[in-house]
């Protein structure tokens, strides 16, 4: 890791100066700034104390700020309470009760207004509803919806009598809920009949069926939402449909005042190991970064429609849909459907019939938006966009360029923000009003965030465009607080180097001469796949499972859309498949990595050899498997191999 050059210089590598017109009305200036970083390097506690004080409602305000004595296992305001659903609505009611909270559109184009008294009114209904069903604080709480606003409710609903919600995607398969399901052991499922994607009904009542048909026993409840129409099996004293759940419910729930330190959420995430990581996170903590991050990156105002196009199944839908815009009384923008329905304008008419003004999306969507050409955004008036950002995984210089110029019309900052499911919030970003930009760089790091790129022994590395390893060297009120049910776990995978003192970021990165962070990479077998991370180790395990599989390695490829492809590399029993038999062989591997995980994981690639390249000692080199996959020429030494037939085989030839 240390050490590494990087001698490319983007062509692109210029700095692109905010507007004085948008200056002159965001939130943060520069002498704003100047004083967050000083107050933050001054007193370090002090500046998050502050923070906390001004940005949160307490019911009991704290009086300790940061608790390391148990490091790394940080805890703040630790004697503070309060309700993270009262921050995000009723808080609001008295001067905004009338003012849209959520601007829903479906694929089919049903359009919602959702107030936020009617936020609140359904909220409390539906908190009701699961206090019925003898839902108490701590209980886990699995949702496992398309993306609609019952979604939303159902997190606040949660949050609100203090249960933890986890929030599983709605394109994983039942195998993938079950096993989150189990390690959660959660008590209720909440999902729906089904969803709608790219014209077609996504199944989930049938998966959840099949997820709790096969284990799950801890499940008591199961509450269905009616949204595609679809018949479905209802079991009795199990199921039970949304509507009749709330029906006759109060519209008033008094909020479970909770410790700050009580968790909020459970997000499960890939990791190098085949089990997904339960990402702790509490309340009050994440909360804080959740809505600083919307006001100070996004220059989030009162006139604002801010759409992250994110899905709640992600952390990026957590904290910049579900949480942090509603906590800062913003409007929201949510979409069902995919973006190419009924062809690939629909994001942009979607941004001129509502009015949008902050956009938020991935690298993965610009990418094959760009695809289709100027002329179809050009059909539609953006003038209402003033902000766009990304988010998931680095942007290429080229797309960050189109986003630019065909979206923001030239005059639209960039907010390029890294971060992580375990972050909880922004951590790298600029400020739009504040921080020049450069396409492919995500700048600096927010007030409050003492982040830097070390070498092997932990040492800053000053060289300019030298990589080395991300870290984050002091604690944060929305960092993860450990892996649930898994202490040991946490250590090993966030702080297992440098004597435990810097956070692990995973990822590699380089500071240019201007102090600029740029991502390079995983330094994991981590794959990021549209913005989706998923552990190499995971797919190998779908591949295993296969009866008809006998050992599968898994490692990625540059991908001009996707960020990375999924190439995967399997011995069969038998003989080796050829011809026609491979391409059979090749689709039903993909669909059953699909059943087992999800479609985001089918391999893009799959290859059929007789052995893995591996060393006389048993050990598999991956790095000649992602030289392989790339289709680059192999110029390192093969004569360690147990068998280099195998090379040829893998690459096509033999």
């Amino acid at each position: 890791m240390s050490g590494i050059e990087i001698n490319s210089v983007l062509t692109e590598n210029r700095l692109f100066e905010p507007s004085a017109e948008f200056t002159a009305k965001a939130r943060i200036k520069s002498d704003d700034l100047k004083a967050l970083y000083q107050q933050a390097e001054e007193d370090y506690e002090g500046f998050w104390a502050n923070q906390a004080k001004q940005h949160i409602d307490w019911h009991t305000p704290f009086t300790r700020t940061l608790d390391d004595s148990q490091a790394p296992y940080f805890k703040w305001f630790t004697d503070g309470s309060m309700n993270v659903s009262y921050n995000c609505i009723d808080r609001h009611l008295e001067n905004k009760a009338e003012k849209t909270a959520i601007i829903f559109e479906g694929e089919g184009g049903d359009v919602q207004h959702i107030s936020y008294q009617q936020l609140h009114d359904d909220v409390c209904r539906f908190a009701n509803a699961l206090k019925i069903k003898g839902i108490q604080k701590g209980d886990r709480v699995v949702i496992y919806m398309p993306m609609v606003p019952e979604a939303v409710v159902a997190m606040q609903a949660c949050a609100r009598i203090g249960a933890i919600h986890s929030v599983v995607f709605g394109g994983f398969s039942a195998e993938s809920l079950r096993d989150r399901i189990e390690d959660a052991q959660a008590v209720m499922l909440i999902t729906a009949d089904g969803g709608t994607r790219g014209g077609k009904i996504v199944e989930l009542k049938e998966a959840a069926d099949k997820a709790l048909n096969n284990g799950c026993d801890s499940i008591k409840h199961v509450i269905v939402l009616k949204r595609s129409g679809q018949k479905i099996n209802m079991q009795d004293n199990r199921d039970t449909w949304w509507s009749d759940a709330v029906a006759d419910q109060s519209t008033t729930c008094i909020p479970e005042w909770v410790n700050a330190e009580d968790p909020l959420f459970l997000l499960y995430t890939s990791g190098s190991t085949g089990k997904p990581k339960g990402i702790q996170h509490s309340s009050a903590g994440y909360l804080l970064n959740a809505i600083i991050t919307n006001l100070w990156v996004f220059d989030l105002q009162d006139h604002d429609i801010f759409w992250c196009t994110a899905d709640v199944g992600w952390i990026t839908g957590h904290t910049y849909v579900a949480y942090g815009p509603l906590a800062a009384g913003a409007t929201i923008v949510m979409y069902e459907g995919a973006p190419v329905i009924p062809d690939a304008g629909r994001f942009w008419k979607m941004c001129e019939q509502h009015k949008v003004t902050i956009f938020y999306t991935a690298p993965t969507a610009i990418r094959a938006l760009m695809k289709f050409g100027d002329d179809l955004p050009n059909q539609y008036d953006l003038s209402s966009i003033r902000l766009l950002g990304t988010v998931g995984e680095p942007i290429n210089p080229e797309a960050w360029m189109w986003y630019h110029t065909v979206i923001g019309k030239e005059h639209c900052p960039i907010v390029d923000t890294w971060w992580q499911t375990e972050t909880g919030a922004n951590v790298l970003t600029p400020i739009p009003g504040v921080t020049a930009t450069k396409p492919g760089s995500c700048t600096l790091a927010l007030p409050g965030m003492d982040v830097d790129v070390v070498n092997e022994e932990g040492e800053s590395i000053t060289e300019a465009n030298t990589g080395g390893y991300l870290v984050i060297k002091k604690p944060w009120p929305s960092m993860l607080r450990t892996i649930w049910g898994d202490d040991q776990r946490y250590i090993d995978t966030y702080f297992p180097k440098f004597d435990g003192k810097y956070y692990l970021a995973g990822d590699s990165a380089r500071r240019d001469e201007d102090g600029y962070f740029w991502i390079m990479g995983r330094i994991d077998d981590v794959l990021n796949v549209a913005g989706h991370r998923l552990g190499t180790m995971e797919v190998e395990s779908a591949l295993v499972a296969n009866s008809a599989v006998v050992e599968a390695a898994v490692v990625g490829r540059p991908h001009d859309v996707k960020g990375e492809a999924i190439v995967a590399f399997v011995i069969c029993k038998g003989d080796r498949p050829v011809g026609e038999e491979a391409e059979k062989m090749a689709a039903d591997l993909r669909n059953w990595v699909g059943e087992q995980i999800g479609p985001i994981a089918k391999p893009d690639d799959i290859r059929f050899a007789d052995g893995l390249p591996k060393t006389r000692s048993g050990k598999i080199m991956r790095r000649l498997l992602r030289t392989i996959a790339a289709g680059e020429e192999i110029t390192s030494d093969t004569s360690t191999l147990e068998n280099e037939a195998v090379v040829a085989q893998l690459q096509g030839e033999a």
